[in-house]
């Protein structure tokens, strides 16, 4: 409000209420303000005094939530690393059994093959030492008597 409302504001009321009466209803309305206002102040009090309570109680249970879930984070991570080396570890153990029975196997087929084949060679010796010419038939029927 500007001047010129307040000076009709406190005109109309000197109209209205008098000259003697207007000292006392402006002592009511301080009063009155000062009760509002020391009222209003209180209640603020309570609600940051309530809300500060309530604050605090948030914090702790978020302090508590956030150390169960870390205390939780590290469990997990812990088993994780367990479980992970356990699995390698068997799996290394599983690839050196492979690799060993691979190599068994592998050994076992080259000397089978290395048998077979001096096998085929001492009997393609054998075979060729007893050739007999002499008993040899030729594409005619003629028998040709060749001697060694």
């Amino acid at each position: 409000m500007s001047g010129p409302e307040i000076f009709i504001i406190v005109l109309v009321a000197l109209l209205l209420f008098g000259a003697e009466k207007l000292p006392d209803i402006a002592k009511s309305v301080g009063k009155g303000m000062r009760d509002f206002r020391k009222a209003t102040d209180e209640i603020k009090r309570e609600l940051e005094t309530s809300t500060a309570d309530i604050r605090r109680d948030m914090n702790e249970v978020t302090d508590a939530i956030k150390k169960d879930v870390t205390d939780l984070s590290d469990k997990i991570n812990k088993d994780v690393n367990e479980v992970s080396s356990s699995i390698e570890s068997e799996m290394n153990d599983v690839t050196s059994t492979v690799n060993k029975e691979v190599n068994d196997v592998a050994t076992t087929i080259q000397n089978d093959a290395n048998e077979v084949a001096d096998n085929l060679n001492k009997d393609v010796n054998d075979s060729h030492n007893e050739v007999k010419y002499n008993n040899d038939i030729v594409s005619d029927g003629n028998y040709r008597g060749y001697s060694d």
